[in-house]
């Protein structure tokens, strides 16, 4: 299943490996990933596992050598299906056991030509395929997930609204939370006041330097708030 953009000049290719092709298929055509690949900033390639598989119920795991519970995922048709993208790094294995994905790395992903992501599922996947196959392993956070695809679309969603066409308004993107800054300053909108709270003065001031030196100093306190809680 492929979703393509409307140039054929498509400066990165996601590649997506997983035995839930279909996970996708909503989520690739709404909002900002559907409108990068319609600027042609973008194709999506999600590769059914399954298809590299060979016996007739396209099976997929197995038990784990030395016993345990749970099945874990064969090394075979990973192997075989990265093999058949002819792709290069980042091959990205979405695994508990990788480092915290981070906003540099969508930065990073969005300057590549390519990105394949490897997705789990069942107990875990045979190790041979992080230590020989994938360049890199990534995690959403501490916790674990049913399977890799949605850290998946998370990295997609993350990495691809940086791409030209992506959104409306670059300059938003270019405001966000962890771009060159820590945590972005709170944002309000219309009405002035609801429910008896209101609006900071400042922002209905119309003093833009005095806005943005708020903007700038309610980013540092709350960057400082979250890192002092995480400590």
């Amino acid at each position: 299943m492929t979703f393509r953009g409307a140039k054929t000049d498509v400066p990165l290719r996601i590649n997506v490996v997983t035995i839930f092709p279909e996970f996708f298929s909503g989520p690739l055509g709404l909002s900002i990933p559907s409108r990068a690949a319609a600027a042609g900033s973008v194709t999506y390639n999600i590769v059914d596992l399954r298809d590299f598989t060979h016996d007739k119920h396209r099976t997929v795991d197995d038990y784990p050598y030395g016993g345990g519970a749970g099945m874990v995922m064969k090394p075979q048709p990973f192997f075989e299906a990265v093999e058949s993208l002819k792709t290069e790094p980042p091959i990205v294995l979405l695994s508990p056991r990788g480092r915290v994905f981070a906003h540099a790395d969508a930065e990073r992903f969005s300057k590549c030509q390519e990105l394949t992501l490897l997705c789990g599922h069942y107990k875990d996947i045979d190790q041979r395929v992080a230590d020989h196959l994938a360049t890199e392993e990534i995690s959403l956070g501490d916790f674990v997930l049913s399977g890799g695809e949605a850290a998946a679309l998370a990295i997609i969603d993350a990495t691809v609204r940086l791409l030209p066409g992506a959104m409306s308004d670059l300059q938003s993107a270019l405001t966000d939370s962890f771009f060159g800054r820590g945590l972005s300053a709170p944002s309000y909108t219309r009405p002035p006041e609801y429910r008896g709270h209101s609006v900071p003065d400042i922002l209905l001031s119309g003093d833009h330097a005095k806005i943005a030196k708020w903007r700038e100093e309610e980013s540092q306190r709350l960057t400082r708030q979250r890192d002092e809680a995480s400590r």
